[in-house]
Order: structure tokens, then sequence, then C-alpha cells
């Protein structure tokens, strides 16, 4: 009987370590995961993404939803956040990305005017997800020169894009932060999808009026600057934005389905 007694002590000791061994391996995969995640990007942006509600909410976040005011009327631009199907809707046309494709609605007469809807579809969600959408894969990070603006240094984050990321992967960004606070504040690139422009100049957009969503801080408005010799000069156009939405639930895929009387992009 003391026999059987001692080899039941025995088993729940042996159990109760390998319980314990789990628990720790787990802990440790845990903590090394958590590691990775941290030090995916650089320090100060990691400060940055903090200052703006935090990268990990963010990732929580499916579909974002916004309303940027025009002088032809109200635009309303959709997005699935991780699926990256769009859809964007003004009184003159409609364009939509599937998820494959690019297609465009015209509704009215006049010829289509615009950017290029392969890239226009999108250009300014890119805009508007800012910080956050500088977390995407495929990307790489490096130090650059800050920026002096009336007498504020901003320091600079540059941002390239590896081979056959997106439609433009040859754009470079520069994000410049408030030194204080971390938010960003200007946002330095390039254009390469629209010709006859230089695509190696910077051009300009200020970040500095911020609006809380769901934990998260967006942009209220961007100004759009003039620019000289890789710098901002002086404020052109605002864009005013308004009704965001920002939720953890995808948008139906439905929405984003080509109408009969719309038209495939090339």
């Amino acid at each position: 009987m003391k026999n059987y007694f001692y080899v039941a002590i025995l088993l729940v000791t042996f159990a109760a370590c390998k319980q314990k061994q789990e628990s720790t391996v787990s802990t440790e995969k845990l903590e090394k995961n958590t590691s990775i995640s941290k030090t995916k990007y650089p320090v100060e942006l990691q400060k940055v993404f903090k200052a703006h509600g935090g990268i990990d909410v963010w990732k929580t976040m499916k579909s974002l939803v916004f309303t940027m005011e025009t002088p032809n009327g109200d635009e309303v631009i959709s997005t699935n956040l991780n699926s990256r199907e769009a859809l964007l809707e003004n009184p003159k046309n409609t364009i939509g990305f599937d998820g494959k494709q690019v297609w465009l609605l015209n509704k009215t007469k006049e010829d289509y005017k615009g950017y290029d809807p392969k890239f226009g579809y999108n250009l300014m969600f890119y805009f508007y997800a800012m910080p956050f959408i500088l977390a995407d894969d495929g990307i790489n990070y490096a130090e650059t020169a800050p920026l002096v603006f009336e007498g504020i240094t901003y320091p600079g984050i540059e941002i390239t894009y590896n081979n056959g990321v997106g439609e433009t992967p040859e754009d470079r960004y520069v994000l410049y932060y408030n030194p204080t606070t971390y938010k960003m504040e200007w946002l330095g690139y390039t254009v390469s999808f629209v010709e006859g422009i230089d695509k190696k100049e910077l051009h300009f957009r200020r970040f500095n009026s911020w609006q809380n969503v769901n934990g998260l801080l967006l942009p209220k408005t961007i100004v759009g600057y003039g620019f000289k010799d890789d710098k901002p000069t002086k404020a052109k156009r605002t864009n005013v934005f308004k009704d965001i939405k920002v939720s953890k639930v995808a948008i139906e895929i439905e929405k984003f389905s080509k109408p009969e009387n719309a038209s495939f992009v090339n």
C-alpha cells in the first residue's frame, strides 16, 4: 500500500512539474512573440504609433470609412483594412476595388477627369490612414535628415518599399513627427504616377489637426503645401474630414463588387 502511495505522490509531482514547465515555455514563447512584434518597427516609429493610440489597437480594426469635403461635393471612402477592398463615391463617379480589379462608374455624361483610377481609388485613404498605414508589410525604415520649418525641427523616418509591393513600389515617404509629443506632423512623399513631374522630389502635406475615434487619433484636416528643394513652402489647400467610422467589423464584400453599368479599368 505504501508503494502505491509513493507512486501516486511521484505522479502528482511529475504532473505539476510538467505543467509548470509547459507554462514556462508558453510564457517564454509569448514574450518572444511580443518582443518580435515590438522590434518590428523602429523605436521612434513605435512612439509615434503610441501617440496616436497604438499599433495594437489599429490592428484590431477591420474597416475604415470617412467623408472628405470637396468643391464638387462630399466624397465617401470606404476600405476593408486587411484585404484592402475599397470604394470611393462622389456625386460625379464611383471607383471601386473588389480585391482583384479596379472599376469605374461615371455618373455624368462628361468624360472622367481625375487621377488614374488605378492609383486614385485609395490615394486619400493612404493619406488618411497615416501613420498606421506605415506598418504595412514590405516596408523598409531608415533615419533621415530632419525637417526644419518655422524654427521647429521635426525628426524624420524614411519609408521605402520592397519590389512588387503596391502599384508604385518606387515611391518614397518621409514621416516627420513632433519632437515633444511624437504626433505625426508632416508627410513628405514622391509622386511617380503623374507624368511630367519630378519623380524624386518630395511633396508635402501637414497633419496638425486630429480627432479621437475609437481610441485612435486620426486626421481632422490635412493641409497640402507648396514645395521646393524637398521642403514645404506655403499652405495651399486643406482637406476636411468628417463622419469617421473605424470598426472591428469588416464591410460586406458585395459592397465593392462592380455594378453592371461600370467598367473595369485596364
